[in-house]
């Protein structure tokens, strides 16, 4: 297994604390040539960017060779301040730690999954003497038999409404049962339920209803269905359908028809198929454009076509097709419940080896990475490829509409303001609890578009107590003096840097006067509005030069000005939480008997902080409104050892 400690080349941890410099080349001569993941860090100790490797010593060493590489890391190399390395016992460890660090830290410099959806699954509880047919998001075994639970899976499908739709459909047409009642030890217990009344579930929670054969072979009949064959469904259907028409029972043939429609509107979905074929199968092809690539994936299941969906990879400028899938199915089925018997892909991927054992280890059973080259399969590798291409195009389409209308709400904010240009935007907000622990945030909107990458936190250092104005001033005041100490200069990479165009401040007049004066202090002329909220909290206009602008709520204007009011709020919470969960909100104060998070918060709200309690005398401590004569004897008594 992987080592649990994070090593530098030093064999210890690094600690960016610490006053003794990380020396990159001494570090590099004595790393180990042994299988592990490597970590590079920034100067801020950002992870930005985790890989493995069969020998660390030279994987890390190619980076700081002069050899050619790509831009991408080019760009990264120079913003490697220290590296850390988790040696490992093999190549398969290496790359399933690899991907779960990848996963927690997202680096930047990684080509990374966008999403992470959790697929649907269908679950035939055959193992039961009356079997329940379940929608699941979490199977615990393959497709197939389940070996754990013996029980039937099917899928993934792609759509959890259809999934439940034709769930739905199948408990009607066989009348299987829903509850959770254990059968048949429970017969007879309690009343049939609703169902059973409306004539969707045949009861055998109900002696006599229907024998043990009967409820089988409608099982049977749902099992089939699952597995695609809908002939004997459909003649079952039309033929009850005729039935009742002749007997004039219209109701009925209208029921049956609605269902026989139902069923052939599934069978129609189901028409790719590998004929022969049973085995399930993953087709895997991509796109890329620019920075971003599409993944489309389709799941054949027992030789049919359940499903398709399509993935987003960033960061994959200057890499080739290969190197894209590589990450792809490397992140994908690290989290994936389901891992089919082949995984077809357009072209092959590096450790195709290991991969296939790291796979089949997960699935308990043979993987294969397969690169069709003719037939079907290559058919089918080329009609997920043309979908890729599709997604793309119709994207593109969406994201020009959509930068049409941001361009108009920037344009449409800058004139309401009265200025030339808002293409860059930076707001700020204070967040704290009851007026303490304050942090403060900065996000950065470029083009009407929110730019994560330039987002920063600040801890307050200088203020003490409730004090948002003061706090403000200390975020503007370190943010604005390092854009002057810079003389203006744009450092590749630094975009901390660059002047904004407008600075939107998360509230009214006295937001907006503060960071006036810090502007003003270091001679900045750098326009400055307030996002003015209503009583209800939510945005209602802009203030500037003394006076609140209105702003139509139908326009985009105003969407953009609030998604920028709510995107600063969110980071602002988003940080202190991060700062300040439940258990790092521990104070000594928690150590006093009598004293709550109540009494806590209220009395750092009035006094700004411990060293403030401890000065205070009984009578300032009984003062509070939430303390009482007791609480403040026992705060003054355990601060002065009585």
């Amino acid at each position: 297994m992987p080592e649990e400690q994070t090593e530098t080349a030093a064999g210890s941890p690094y600690d960016p604390g610490s006053q003794m410099e990380f020396d990159i080349e001494e570090s590099l001569k004595v790393l180990p040539k042994k299988p592990g993941v490597y970590l590079m860090h920034a100067d801020d100790d950002e992870i930005i960017y985790v890989g493995k490797a069969v020998n660390l010593f030279n994987r890390v060493h190619s980076y700081f060779r002069k050899n050619k590489k790509s831009p991408k890391i080019m760009k990264m190399v120079t913003h490697i301040a220290y590296f850390e390395y988790i040696v490992t016992d093999s190549e398969m460890e290496a790359l399933v730690l690899e991907s779960n660090l990848i996963k927690k830290h997202r680096p930047r410099y990684n080509t990374m999954l966008k999403d992470d959806k959790s697929y649907p699954y269908i679950r035939v509880t055959v193992n039961e003497a009356y079997p329940r047919i379940l929608f699941s998001r979490r199977p615990r075994g393959d497709t197939g038999t389940d070996r754990k639970t013996g029980q039937r899976l099917f899928g993934p499908y792609t759509s959890a409404w259809a999934v439940r739709d034709t769930i739905e459909l199948i408990n009607k047409i066989y009348g299987l049962r829903t509850c959770n009642r254990v059968l048949p030890r429970d017969r007879d217990k309690d009343r049939p339920c609703l169902n059973y009344h409306i004539k969707q579930c045949s009861g055998p929670c109900k002696s006599g209803c229907v024998t043990d054969e009967e409820y089988r072979e409608a099982v049977n009949g749902a099992l089939d269905f699952l597995n695609g064959n809908y002939t004997p469904i459909l003649s079952m259907l039309k033929e009850k359908m005729n039935k009742a028409s002749e007997e004039l029972r219209y109701e009925d043939a209208i029921t049956w028809r609605d269902l026989l429609g139902s069923v052939q509107s599934v069978a129609q979905k189901q028409k790719i198929t590998l004929a022969g074929e049973n085995d399930d199968r993953d087709i895997v092809a991509c796109k890329t454009d620019e920075d971003e690539a599409v993944v489309q994936i389709f799941f054949i299941r027992e030789g049919r076509l359940t499903g398709r969906d399509h993935y987003y990879m960033t960061g994959v400028r200057d890499l080739g097709t290969s190197e894209i899938l590589g990450s792809f199915v490397k992140q994908f089925y690290s989290g994936t419940p389901f891992i089919p018997k082949e995984i077809m892909l357009e072209t092959d991927i590096e450790d195709h080896g290991i991969i296939e054992q790291w796979l089949s280890s997960k699935r308990g059973a043979g993987v294969s990475l397969i690169i069709p080259k003719r037939g079907m399969k290559e058919r089918l590798l080329r009609l997920a490829k043309k979908n890729a291409e599709l997604i793309l195009e119709t994207d593109r389409e969406k994201l020009r509409k959509s930068e049409e209308k941001t361009k108009g709400a920037v344009a449409e904010l800058a004139g309401l303001i009265g200025i030339d240009r808002a293409d860059r935007i930076e707001s700020y907000d204070i967040s704290n609890i009851s007026g303490f622990e304050s942090v403060g945030s900065m996000v950065v909107f470029e083009g009407g578009r929110a730019k994560n990458s330039d987002y920063r936190k600040f801890r307050i250092k200088s203020v003490r107590g409730p004090n948002d104005y003061a706090s403000m001033e200390e975020v503007l005041t370190r943010r604005f003096e390092r854009l002057v100490n810079a003389d203006g200069s744009e450092g590749e990479g630094d975009s901390f840097v660059r002047f904004p165009d407008l600075i939107l401040m998360d509230g009214g007049k006295g937001q907006v006067n503060i960071a006036l004066n810090v502007l003003s202090r270091l001679n900045l002329d750098i326009p400055v509005a307030g996002m003015v909220k209503d009583d209800h909290h939510r945005t209602r206009g802009i203030y500037f030069n003394n006076e609140e602008l209105p702003v139509d709520s139908h326009s985009e204007c105003f969407r953009l000005v609030t998604r920028i009011q709510d995107e600063t709020h969110r980071f602002a919470i988003d940080y202190f939480r991060s700062l300040h969960g439940k258990n790092q909100l521990h104070s000594i104060l928690d150590d006093i008997q009598g004293i709550g998070d109540t009494r806590r918060k209220a009395l750092l709200r009035e006094f700004g902080s411990v060293e403030n309690i401890k000065e205070a005398s009984e009578e300032e401590l009984a003062a509070v409104p939430e303390m009482n004569k007791r609480s403040a004897e026992a705060v003054f008594a355990f601060f002065h050892n009585e």
